[in-house]
């Protein structure tokens, strides 16, 4: 996981899925600032901008850090904070990360992981051989703990996920990619091999 950079809604979001989320709510009744009653029955009005979601963070799962093709039908919106516990917020922009349907399963209704749009460069490192991550040694002790727990809870270090990083750096070493690919497809692996010098 590296930091994201938030982007603008689009510009039909708020008639699209915020106008229409919110007046859902008033009519049943239900606060926008607590958990629903039944959140399965929010309608799913923000997979009206599910597309431009992914063509505006450019295909990147905001945990994994890596590009998914949208034909796959890997794609999901995660809402950060969790619709269950804040009804209002399943129908705003600045609470979307686009994700990988696993990562976004792993996180569900938890609130135990660290925020791709507001952690600091470096605050996960990569093992190059192996593949995994880990906490960047320097961390303070909450956020470090912090984010390990993101690391469990996400699943940021299973056997397939560590294969694809080490897949990724031997393709780049080999030729089989450049650089600009790599950034474009992996920048997780791109910024920890360029933060490492290993990149020319």
């Amino acid at each position: 996981m590296i930091p994201v950079t938030p982007q603008a809604e689009p510009e039909d979001f708020d008639s699209l899925v915020r106008q229409r989320g919110l007046g859902r709510l008033a009519e049943q009744g239900w606060s926008i600032d607590k958990p629903p009653p039944d959140a399965s029955a929010l309608p799913p009005y923000w997979r009206q901008v599910q597309r431009e979601l992914w063509q505006r963070y450019s295909g990147i799962c905001a945990y994994l850090s890596i590009y998914f093709e949208w034909a796959l039908g890997a794609q999901s919106t995660d809402h950060f904070v969790a619709k269950s516990s804040h009804a209002g917020q399943a129908y705003e922009w600045q609470n979307y990360r686009l994700s990988c349907l696993g990562a976004n399963r792993n996180k569900n209704r938890f609130d135990d992981v660290l925020d791709p749009l507001q952690i600091a460069p470096y605050t996960f490192v990569l093992n190059v051989a192996s593949g995994a991550i880990g906490p960047n040694p320097t961390l303070d002790d909450p956020t470090r703990a912090l984010a390990e727990k993101t690391i469990q809870r996400l699943k940021l270090d299973d056997p397939a996920t560590c294969r694809m990083r080490t897949q990724h750096v031997e393709d780049l070493l080999r030729g089989h990619v450049s650089a600009d690919y790599l950034q474009r497809r992996s920048p997780f692996v791109w910024v920890e091999l360029q933060r490492q010098g290993l990149l020319q």
